[in-house]
Order: C-alpha cells, then structure tokens, then sequence
C-alpha cells in the first residue's frame, strides 16, 4: 500500500563546485587523511594476502604437513582454515574501530566544511 505522506524534510545543501571538490583534495588536511587511511589499510591488506597465500600454498604443497593430526579428526589444514575466518573478523573489527577513531572524525570534519557547516 503506498501513502502518499511527503519525505522527512531536510536542510537543503547546494552541492560544493568541482573547483572546491579540487581545492579540498589539495589540502593538507586531506592529504593527511587519506595518508593516514593507506599507512594504516595497505600493510594490513597486504599482510592477509599473504596469510591467505600462504595457506593455500601449504595446501597445495605441503599436504603432509597440513594432514597433521592435532586432535581427534582435527588437522593443521582445518586449525588454519578456520583461522582464516577468525583473522577476518578480527581485521574487519580492527578496521571499524580504528576508522571510528582515526578516519571517521577527520572525513567528517572536511564534510561539514564542504557543505557549508563549519
């Protein structure tokens, strides 16, 4: 069933000029963001290819040892395998965390000034 009830009003932002969009990219203060956000989401980005990599190299090379019984029907394949999952979520959390601190704070700050609130 459709209503017909109008949208929730909002404050009406005139969209900043591609002159102003430039002029922000050029500050430092966002040089110094996106360079925080690369020091911080390469190395770690990097860091998990090579941990994924690593896993499926020892998969395909190194059966015996990734056959390795640690306990019961539990092996070394299936420990890594499901650490895989669990640095995944962990890196997901990190970064959450650490963007609501670091990232979110400085992009919001450059936003309000380009929509005219600072």
């Amino acid at each position: 069933m459709a209503t017909d009830a109008p949208p929730p009003s909002r404050e009406q932002h005139t969209l900043p000029s591609p002159e102003e969009f430039t002029e922000v990219q050029e500050s430092a203060e966002f040089r110094e963001l996106r360079r925080s956000y690369r020091s911080f989401a390469f190395p770690l980005t990097g860091a998990f290819i090579v941990w994924y990599l690593l896993y499926v190299l020892l998969s395909n090379y190194a059966g015996d040892f990734m056959g390795t019984k640690v306990f019961g029907n539990i092996n070394v394949a299936l420990l890594l395998g499901l650490a895989q999952f669990l640095t995944t979520f962990l890196i997901a959390w990190w970064y959450a965390r650490h963007a609501a601190a670091t990232f979110d704070p400085k992009a919001e700050a450059i936003k309000s000034r380009m929509e005219g609130g600072a």
